[in-house]
């Protein structure tokens, strides 16, 4: 049975989750989530038994000192409730860890419990892919939903997708079942350059985060850093000509089939969000937080996205990848679309774990 105690009454909570891994690819998404976190102060208040659901052989716990003890972190998925304040108050519950090794379902139902105790109204998921998508573009993000009525009323995509999926899908596919409103948002990583961090195709999903739930969120330093990383990837590019042609092309398709898009509702959006930042007068500050870590449950903090950048590889203009990076998703349609975000979860399979019941593991207690 899940308990809650110290955890305030929340106001209109959404839940916002990403898992690092197969549905995360330049670690865009998670990142998006400890953004969140950060700027908003966010406090654990659960963890979820690490034995119940990590291979320790694949995701490794660590071993540092604390003022000469050793201590162990154990990989984990944690969550948290940030306060956010403001002329329209709404609380979220971030969620953000690892994709599961095993026991899928039993996984899901354990947020889905965290999620009926707070009165949860909607569940944000949050992956990205890799795709065909140019660096030198804005980030393509699909908004996609099981739900008929919720496509509707929000203006998504519904999916129509079959066949191996991951945690993202599976949860997504929880929620819908539990009759939970769940919406799932995909950015497209540019599969030449997939090393993580990518802090444009973070803020591109914090923006649609932004537009869906009709919150101001607080972007700190990520504009610049999405802007030096493009300004990197463009010298890399040009220090090879074979990239520089291959960009190019992939510039003048998705200029070709954005083309007709590039209408009304594109430019009333933005416009939308300059008028909704031009109004609050600047970034709102951090705003209460709310939360704190339940007795027993051992707060485990996830390493940090390697932030080494290397050269893109060379790929032919005439011919689409066959690779890609291990434990990232790769797109096998154009990018920004709903099939895109979706046919992207066939090309690893991962979801087998999703089939394991959901056989309790003994609590185990961090040294954190």
């Amino acid at each position: 049975m899940i308990e809650l105690e110290g955890v305030p009454e929340l106001v209109d909570p959404v839940m916002v989750a990403a898992f690092e891994g197969w549905n995360d690819a330049g670690d865009a998404a998670s990142t998006a989530v400890a953004h969140l976190d950060k700027e908003w102060k966010g406090e654990v208040f659960a963890a979820l038994d690490a034995e119940d659901y990590y291979d320790f052989q694949v995701n490794r716990p660590t071993v540092w000192l604390d003022g000469g003890v050793r201590r162990i972190t154990w990989p984990t998925t944690r969550l948290s409730v940030v306060r956010v304040g403001g002329d329209k108050p709404r609380d979220l519950v971030l969620v953000r860890g690892i994709e599961p090794s095993m026991r899928w379902r039993s996984f899901c139902n354990e947020i889905l419990g965290f999620a009926h105790e707070l009165g949860v109204e909607l569940v944000v998921i949050m992956g990205a892919l890799l795709g065909d998508t140019p660096h030198t573009r804005p980030v393509p993000v699909s908004g996609v939903t099981s739900d008929p009525d919720l496509a509707r009323t929000m203006d998504l995509e519904e999916t129509k997708y079959e066949g191996p999926t991951g945690i993202v899908g599976i949860l997504q596919e929880a929620c819908t079942h539990a009759g939970v409103p769940a919406v799932s948002l995909w950015a497209a990583v540019p599969h030449y350059v997939s090393q993580p961090p990518n802090p444009k195709a973070t803020l591109a999903l914090l923006n649609r985060l932004e537009d869906l739930i009709d919150l101001r969120i607080p972007l700190g330093e990520l504009a610049e850093d999405a802007r030096a990383w493009q300004l990197g990837v463009d010298q890399l590019a040009a220090e090879d000509s074979e990239v520089a042609e291959y960009v190019q092309s992939l510039e003048e398709a998705r200029d070709t089939a954005e083309l007709p898009e590039a209408s009304g509702e594109a430019i009333a959006r933005e416009f939308e969000r300059y008028l909704r930042r031009r109004d609050g007068g600047g970034p709102p500050g951090p705003g209460q937080t709310a939360g704190h870590a339940t007795d027993g449950e051992g707060a485990a903090y996830l390493r940090d996205a390697p932030s080494d950048r290397t050269r893109p590889p060379k790929p032919k203009p005439s011919q689409r990848p066959t690779e890609q990076s291990a434990g990232e998703p790769e797109a096998t349609e154009g990018p920004g679309s709903a099939e895109n975000a979706e046919s992207a979860e066939s090309d690893n399979g991962s979801g087998d774990s999703g089939d394991d019941s959901g056989d309790s593991g003994t609590s185990e207690s961090s040294d954190d």
